[in-house]
Formats: structure tokens, C-alpha cells, sequence
């Protein structure tokens, strides 16, 4: 099943209210996701930041629109009722509340709308864009993050595919110990390329006191990594008494390279390309920091008294 919406969230989240009673929050969101029936599955989907369930994500940003508009209000913290002006709404009989429905309300109007002076035309054009973006603004904060990620993540790739082999050594080594293997440099154990492949093979401690170590074997490569590849690492794994290694490529592995390492003793690890770009945007290897933007939430805590 696929999950509603966050325009399809809205006009349940109103009729939840409709019997004029006080619910807190968390009573709102289960009831919709009963009503709009979403499975477990489904209610386990996280939004891109996976700081909350999609559908909660979306009940919570109907809730604050409604506020906004002065269909419901808090009547104490995290506790909701419908107004009059709610009321009134769902005896239309609405088939869908979204936020161009909205728009006829000036509060929403002033809250949706950037620059307060903005002229009429503005303010339409605003509404049907508006209507036309049927994501919270968490999800759009998010999905455009996410965009942003996965073009520098491209970016890096090529950067990577095009580097030297010693760089390559370096680059590998370096994520490697952002990540928390090996300690420091010093301690991370040896590292030496192999000039045949431009790849790298060597050992790198699993941990500052290198109660155990890890092979691995990295290569630049285009097409993808099958598995007599991934066999030959295996045989060099046990040619080192090891049984943990990381094979790092450039480009991707074959199926058969996963069902592979699925059926063997030794636990291998395969990075490809984009999972390595990603790594070093996580662990900022590569990467800096461009722009900061700090998204903050009322502390109840500090309303406690009220």
C-alpha cells in the first residue's frame, strides 16, 4: 500500500476532531492512521531524515496548518479541539482539504505567505504553488537535502574515478579511519598499492588496540566487480588467516558478487562507487561544510508550568 499523501493526511486529521472533544496528539495521529488505514509497514516509513514516521510527520504539520488557520486550537500542550470556524469547514462537505483550500483563510494567508506585502497576484500564485507541492515542509526540506546530497555524492565519484592511485591509497586509508578503524594513522595499519590494478590491498586494525584486524582491497574500476573477484579476495583472506575484509571499487558489483559473500565464512563487506561517495559525505572525507541550517522545535520542557 502506498501512504496517503500529506494533502490526503489533512481533512482525516480535521474529522478526528469533529466530535468536538479534546485529544491530545499522539490520540490524533493513531486514529488517522486507522481511518486511513496504513500498515505497519507503512507506519514505519521514516521521513528522509528519520527523525519521525512519514505519517506522524504529516498528521503533526496538519495539525499546525489547522492551528494556523483556526480550524482547531491547543487548549493546553499538545492537546486540540476544533473551532467553529472547523466546523463550519467540514459541513461543506469537503472531498479533499489541501493547503490551496486553505488559502481562504487570511491567517493562513499571512502564515503561508513570506513577505506579508506581497500584492493579491502574489499571494495566488503562492496558493496554487502551494497546492501544487503536496509535501510538508519537513519533506520538502528534506527530499531537497537529499538532492543535494546524492549530486555532490556524484560530483565526488567522478572526482574519485579520476584521482591518482597513490591519492585513491590515501583517500581509501582516510575514510577508513574516519570511520573509526585503526585509531590514528599511525596505528592503522599497512597499506600498499598494487601498481597492476591501481587498486590498494593491505590490513588496517579494527580498532585502536587492533584486537583484530581487516583486509582490504580497493579498485578503481568502470565496469563492475563480478565474482571470481570477489573470490580471489576471499582466497587472499584466508591466505591471511583473516576473516573480516572490505572491497572498496569505484564502480558496482554483480549479483552474483552479493550472493557470493551471502554463502561463504568470511564476512566481506562490498562498497561500490556510490555507497563510497555517500561514506565520505558522511564522515566528512573529501567534503566541507557550505551552509548550516539550524531547524528548531519548542522545548515543552520549559512550558512545563503552564
Amino acid at each position: 500500500m502506498t501512504l496517503p499523501t500529506f494533502h490526503e493526511h489533512m481533512l482525516p486529521t480535521l474529522e478526528t476532531l469533529s466530535d468536538g472533544q479534546e485529544k491530545s496528539l499522539n490520540e490524533i495521529r493513531e486514529t488517522v492512521a486507522d481511518m486511513l488505514d496504513i500498515s505497519p509497514e507503512d507506519r514505519s516509513d521514516m521521513v528522509p531524515s528519520g527523525k519521525c514516521p512519514r505519517y506522524v510527520d504529516r498528521v503533526n504539520w496538519s495539525v499546525a496548518y489547522f492551528k494556523q488557520a483556526m480550524l482547531v486550537e491547543a487548549v493546553r500542550r499538545g492537546v486540540y479541539k476544533i473551532t467553529n470556524r472547523g466546523r463550519d469547514l467540514l459541513g461543506t462537505n469537503p472531498s479533499q482539504i489541501d493547503r490551496q483550500l486553505l488559502m481562504q483563510y487570511p491567517e493562513f494567508v499571512k502564515f503561508i505567505t513570506p513577505n506579508n506585502s506581497k500584492t493579491s497576484s502574489d499571494t495566488q500564485t503562492s496558493a496554487s504553488a502551494a497546492d501544487d507541492t503536496p509535501s510538508t515542509p519537513q519533506e520538502l526540506i528534506d527530499d531537497g537535502y537529499q538532492k543535494i546530497v546524492d549530486e555532490l555524492a556524484d560530483t565526488i565519484l567522478s572526482t574519485v574515478k579520476n584521482c591518482s592511485p597513490e591519492f585513491f591509497e590515501r583517500l581509501v586509508v582516510d575514510l577508513l579511519l574516519a570511520m573509526g578503524y585503526g585509531g590514528s594513522r599511525q596505528e592503522a595499519g599497512t597499506v600498499t598499492r598494487q601498481g597492476s590494478d591501481e587498486g590498494i590491498d593491505g590490513i588496517i586494525n579494527e580498532d585502536r588496540l587492533g584486537l583484530d584486524v581487516i583486509y582490504v582491497q580497493a579498485k578503481r574500476w568502470e565496469g563492475a566487480v563480478s565474482r571470481p573477484e570477489i573470490q580471489k579476495f576471499a582466497g587472499a583472506l584466508q591466505g591471511q588467516r583473516a576473516k573480516k575484509g572490505i572491497f572498496i571499487t569505484t564502480s558496482t558489483f554483480s549479483n552474483a558478487a552479493y550472493d557470493f559473500t551471502k554463502s561463504i565464512d568470511s564476512k566481506i563487506i562490498l562498497i561500490d562507487g556510490i555507497r563510497l561517495s555517500k561514506l565520505m559525505i558522511e564522515h566528512n572525507v573529501g567534503v566541507s561544510t557550505s551552509d548550516t541550517y539550524v531547524i528548531k522545535r519548542i522545548d515543552s520542557d520549559y512550558f512545563h508550568d503552564l
